[in-house]
């Protein structure tokens, strides 16, 4: 079964390019927002609220770590902390080389092709053209589905594309279709009632974070420039 950080991947790389569709800065926080939604959605993490005694907005640990060794990892990394952390401190931790992680992942089970070359003969770099679309066609159907025809969408679903409309991907997703309807569609379903209140706090939180671990970089770029 594959997590839901690995079914962003497949949706944001090209079948034949091997590339992202999405900059260097979104893919891979998008992914390790996937990992901290995965998490608490099996209820293996939850972020906290006012009243307790840890300041609200914290990622703590509450529950035992998932089997997956990627989301082992992320739970233990939560766990480890002293002072909890805010969810795009934990994002920023985890972004590190993680596409190239899951990609190798995605490789090993078939559905993408681990390509390695060099620029101008020079700097290595990776792509992982599509070997076996079906996970993602099944995916990009269903997000079509509930976006376009209105469908009812699964937790799973939702939570993909709550991840993709983070990083404001969901046209690319969709190529073709109205952006303002498709956009509009998709932060109804990010912010629907399809999880418990626990999880809609983390997909909000999650959400949130990644968006801002997003434009820290950029700000950081922009402000040394």
């Amino acid at each position: 079964m594959t997590l839901i950080a690995e079914d962003v991947f497949l949706l944001l790389v090209d079948d034949n390019s091997g590339k992202p569709i999405v900059d260097s800065t979104k893919f891979p926080r998008v992914l390790a927002g996937g990992l901290v939604l995965e998490l608490a959605m099996n209820g293996s993490v939850r972020i906290t609220v006012k009243g307790e005694q840890v300041k609200d907005g914290r990622l703590v640990v509450s529950g035992p770590p998932p089997p997956d060794p990627l989301l082992a990892r992320a739970h233990a990394l939560i766990g480890s902390q002293g002072n909890p952390m805010k969810p795009q401190k934990a994002i920023e931790k985890l972004q590190k080389n993680l596409h190239k992680e899951i990609g190798f992942r995605l490789a090993q089970q078939g559905f993408v092709t681990e390509r390695h070359d060099k620029i101008l003969g020079l700097f290595p770099t990776t792509s992982w053209p599509a070997q076996d679309a079906t996970r993602k066609n099944w995916a990009r159907q269903w997000i079509g589905s509930s976006i376009i025809d209105g469908t009812t969408p699964t937790p799973e679903i939702s939570a993909l594309i709550s991840l993709v409309s983070a990083i404001d991907a969901v046209p690319k997703v969709l190529p073709g279709v109205d952006k303002k309807m498709a956009k509009a569609r998709a932060k109804q379903i990010a912010e629907g009632e399809w999880a418990s209140a626990a999880v809609r706090k983390a997909v909000q939180d999650v959400n949130a974070a990644v968006m801002a671990a997003v434009m820290l970089p950029i700000i950081v770029s922009t402000s040394s420039s």
